[in-house]
């Protein structure tokens, strides 16, 4: 029975298809080399002789080629195949993290973070779009959580796995890993994926013209804002574990690792819920994510509350992630792939964007304890795009996912 075939017989059953759950492989494959630089960041800067501050630079790399990748590398690989595009972007990522490897040279790792950042950003928005295309109109929020559960599965267990290895064969060794299992999700792709056509059956033209539509950009705010709301507290956790909760450092893995359940959790809620319920899955991560924040920054220094908020709040920022893609794909369904990996840049940038708000806090002598405030406050002005999005989908009538 051919890939495609056995992809119908799946949803068939009611189940999604393999391939679905290969790319979710696949990013979780990929996505450990984001989270496994800042558990190795010390050895890194001892091993090439530089600051910690210089050795941080290196995540800054990665991030920027995954903000400024997804979009342009969409329009120039629109006329490949979809499974051609997946294994070239995986054969690429894998040969820049082997190249950053092999070398002893800081320049030249800062140079192969930024291609792996440009070649993730690539696979992660066409991995999406080929997601949705396996699957029926009526699924394709789910579908999408399912691809992007692997990105917290690499939070949950690729990062910390990684940074074991490293602790036993130094911090080259967790990287090895990654790159054994991106080839692997590359030759599984090229058994697993149907060799279907174009990506970009639309061209460039299409694509651009969707990308003029008030709604997409009304979910990319949705986007920016909903990531840099519990993000803001996940990245200043450790330090707000330590300082006010008074957690021992030896705990502090543990409890960040219970955000990661948590995302995986509501990666898993949101996807069942947003195809039929989109509004409400953003809603609802939206005020949870406001809600969760807001009782950190009260209740922080009781560590019978903080544990459990956080991994609520991994919870709440992650139900909203299948609607997002759902709303993003439902609008540009018939050019969805420049829409998808700007939607890709969207998520990154609300990342990168978070030390800029975090500084002004800390940098004013409030303490970290002030930073959930903060996070509080991303999440209330994300309610804002939200029910713009409603009342934009009711007035021009709402627009049902559609088979790129």
């Amino acid at each position: 029975m051919s890939a495609t075939a056995t992809g119908r017989a799946a949803v068939a059953r009611g189940r999604l298809p393999l391939g679905v759950y290969l790319l979710s492989f696949s990013l979780f494959s990929m996505g450990s080399a984001e989270f496994l630089l800042a558990g190795v960041l010390p050895a890194v800067a001892a091993d090439l002789r530089i600051t910690l501050a210089s050795a941080g630079g290196l995540i800054s790399a990665f991030a920027a080629g995954v903000v400024i990748g997804g979009p342009p590398l969409a329009i120039m690989t629109l006329r490949w195949p979809r499974r051609t595009t997946l294994v070239v972007a995986q054969a690429a990522f894998a040969a820049c993290v082997a190249i950053g490897i092999l070398t002893d040279s800081h320049p030249v790792l800062l140079v192969t973070r930024f291609l792996s950042g440009l070649a993730y950003a690539g696979f992660w928005a066409v991995a999406a779009v080929t997601a949705i295309g396996l699957v029926s109109a009526d699924r394709t929020a789910r579908a999408s959580g399912v691809v992007v559960s692997g990105l917290s599965l690499a939070m949950i267990a690729g990062g910390p796995a990684g940074a074991m290895i490293s602790y036993f064969t130094g911090w080259r060794g967790g990287f090895w890993a990654v790159v054994a299992l991106t080839v692997a999700g590359a030759v599984l792709t090229l058994v697993a994926l149907p060799a279907a056509g174009g990506h970009g059956q639309a061209g460039v033209r299409g694509e651009l013209r969707t990308m003029r539509r008030p709604q997409l950009w009304i979910v990319y705010a949705v986007t920016l804002l909903s990531t840099a709301a519990y993000m803001i507290s996940y990245n200043y956790l450790a330090a707000f574990l330590t300082e006010v909760t008074g957690v021992p450092g030896v705990w502090v893995p543990v409890i960040l690792t219970l955000f990661g359940v948590g995302a995986f959790a509501g990666l898993s809620v949101g996807g069942r819920i947003a195809d039929r319920l989109p509004t409400h899955a953003l809603l609802a991560g939206a005020l949870g994510i406001a809600a969760c924040s807001v009782l950190l920054a009260v209740l922080g220094r009781h560590v019978a509350a903080v544990v459990p908020l956080v991994l609520l709040l991994g919870v709440a920022g992650f139900v909203l992630n299948p609607a997002i893609y759902g709303r993003v794909f439902a609008i540009a369904s018939g050019a969805p792939t420049l829409a998808g990996a700007t939607t890709v840049s969207a998520f990154q940038l609300g990342i990168s964007l978070v030390p800029v708000p975090a500084a002004v806090v800390l940098d004013a002598a409030a303490g970290v304890a002030a930073v959930p405030w903060i996070g509080a406050g991303l999440a209330a002005l994300t309610v804002v795009p939200v029910l713009l999005d409603r009342w934009s989908s009711r007035r021009t009538g709402w627009q049902t996912p559609g088979r790129p």
